[in-house]
């Protein structure tokens, strides 16, 4: 009895420790080399691990509206997902689009509601579904699935804890596709400057080329790239560069 006990213990003990790296793997996702997909797959193969489910996956919804397979824990998962978006058909879809839990302990009773998807699962193994949604708030960024290849209801204490890493990873998620945001404006706002220099030294060059104001040079450099079909920051780099000819330009009224 004793032995039983403390196997036990140690097994809690594992279990506990598992649970904690898994956490703090979930939430560094601030590292510079951070990938989505690699992120995603922790979590699947993390989920099998810690709840004791036969596989796991994650449906994310694309800005447009759309769903796709980010990550699950095996070839058969991978492949029911992969027809449950094709055909819209299952309780993950059902899921994401309502953004609350669907648990399903036994597929064959619910041949009517998902057809499609329970002789899909039947096919690749599977008779049992729950799957939660990955949400922050009122938004809705996809589901994580958990399946199993035996029917039965799934138990409290893992579906919470499942639900516990479905929001450390939304979360992630979030955070990521901000910073991917704010570093795209960044770009697009350098860009910007660096454009509204190079077409300044452009309208100077033809100015003093000219015995124009700024304000007629840039008229000048306007027609002409209109006249051409050109870029204004392309015509205005060559002409810093020298690769055009002054003259063509200065010439258009």
């Amino acid at each position: 009895m004793a032995g039983n006990t403390e196997t036990r213990s140690r097994i809690a003990r594992d279990r506990e420790r598992l649970v904690s790296r898994t956490f703090v793997r979930l939430a560094d996702t601030l590292v510079a080399d951070f990938d989505v997909s690699e992120f995603l797959s922790v979590l699947t193969e993390q989920c099998v691990d810690l709840l004791g489910v036969s596989a796991a996956s994650v449906i994310l919804l694309d800005p447009d509206g759309g769903l796709r397979v980010a990550a699950t824990s095996s070839g058969r998962a991978e492949l029911l997902e992969l027809f449950a978006v094709e055909t819209d058909d299952g309780p993950c879809i059902d899921c994401v689009r309502g953004g609350t839990p669907v648990f399903c302990a036994d597929l064959s009773t619910e041949t009517r509601h998902w057809p499609r998807f329970t002789a899909a699962a039947r096919e690749c193994g599977f008779r049992a579904v729950h799957a939660i949604p990955m949400r922050l708030r009122e938004q809705v960024i996809g589901v994580l699935t958990f399946l199993g290849v035996h029917p039965g209801d799934p138990d409290q204490d893992d579906m919470e804890l499942g639900q516990a890493l479905a929001d450390v990873a939304t979360i992630g998620i979030l955070q990521h596709r901000s910073i991917e945001r704010r570093d795209e404006v960044a770009g697009q706002l350098q860009t910007a400057l660096t454009s509204r220099i190079v077409i300044e030294q452009a309208k100077g060059v033809l100015a003093q080329r000219g015995g124009l104001s700024m304000d007629d040079a840039f008229k000048h450099l306007r027609a002409y790239a209109r006249a051409r079909h050109l870029r204004l920051t392309d015509l205005a780099t060559a002409i810093t560069d020298g690769t055009i000819d002054l003259a063509a330009i200065l010439a258009r009224a």
